[in-house]
């Protein structure tokens, strides 16, 4: 079984329709005797479709066999299958557009509300499945992401074999980024200044918390414009923790604007594109590790801004 870039074995099935399979951990008990058995336990209001990818050799294990009816549950292994993607997935109405393409890597401005993989009920409707398929490129993978909310610069790879050199310059966070948001203006406030912090996202929980402990988040906060009780800010963080711009703007009571998440959750329809959260990715800069060339990737994409009432 060959490995990808990270150490993960690389799948058995290929990109299809832009989706990848799913891996799926079989449990270390044993308590189920054959692999179809647990997967009805799992997910049994997709029984009848689990048993016609089993009858249609569309479930394999690591080592690409199909997997049969009365295939023996081998604990702590792996299977893969290709998930059905929704029938009801509307689609966001806003573009992707390509800023670099090149024989490794496809730079996009991402539009707000497109969220950067498939995740929950975003699969089709995800910058990654789009581009796959309107480009013809199996192999694009993301080197990093972006928030479902957030627009602007994304960086993918094209082929499997470059992926891990690139993602390795965000891991290892040689990657200098700039963000820009729009949010309240507080004279009193202090900037420019450096936010440290430690910031936590808990599984199964919308948002992140800031909580004592040594700082694992560092963003550099610098005002760049004041219109009426608004202002432009440009976010350089160090550190790529999850909504860590959107926490440490609120924690220095200028909330971004647009954000239903802080400081309080506020239940948004997930087709309502009336008020997109002014937060963009504006700036990405990092020497290529194909080339040795420094490359500057800016989005086109603008916030709004607008004055105050007269």
């Amino acid at each position: 079984m060959s490995r990808g870039a990270r150490g993960r074995a690389t799948a058995p099935l290929p990109v299809r329709a832009g989706l990848n399979p799913t891996r799926l951990r079989l449990p270390d008990d044993g308590a189920w005797a054959t692999v179809l058995d647990y997967l009805l336990h799992r997910f049994p209001d997709d029984a009848v479709r689990l048993r016609e990818k089993v009858a249609g050799a569309e479930v394999l294990d690591a080592a690409g066999t199909p997997v049969t009816a009365t295939s023996p549950l081998q604990p702590g292994g792996f299977v893969y299958l290709y998930r059905d993607p929704p029938t009801t997935e509307v689609r966001v109405p806003f573009e992707i557009e390509v800023l670099h393409r090149d024989e490794n890597l496809l730079v996009v401005d991402k539009p707000h509300f497109l969220a950067s993989t498939p995740r929950g009920v975003h699969v089709v409707e995800s910058a990654l499945v789009r581009l796959r398929r309107e480009l013809d490129l199996p192999e694009l993978s993301p080197v990093h992401r972006l928030d479902r909310l957030t627009a602007g610069v994304l960086v993918l790879t094209t082929r499997r074999e470059v992926r891990g050199a690139y993602q390795g310059l965000f891991d290892r966070r040689e990657v200098s980024k700039t963000y820009e948001a729009v949010a309240a203006h507080d004279p009193a406030l202090a900037l420019p200044r450096t936010v440290h912090s430690r910031i936590v996202k808990r599984r199964g929980v919308l948002t992140a918390q800031q909580v004592p402990g040594p700082a694992n988040a560092e963003t550099r906060v610098e005002l760049v414009a004041v219109h009426g009780d608004r202002a432009r800010y440009r976010l350089r963080p160090t550190t790529g923790r999850t909504h860590q711009l959107r926490v440490h703007l609120c924690s220095l009571g200028i909330p971004i604007v647009g954000d239903s998440f802080y400081p309080v959750v506020h239940d948004v329809p997930v087709d309502d594109y009336s008020s997109p959260l002014q937060l963009l990715a504006r700036e990405l800069s990092f020497t290529d590790p194909a080339t040795g060339v420094r490359r500057t990737f800016t989005s086109r994409r603008r916030l709004a801004l607008d004055p105050a009432p007269a």
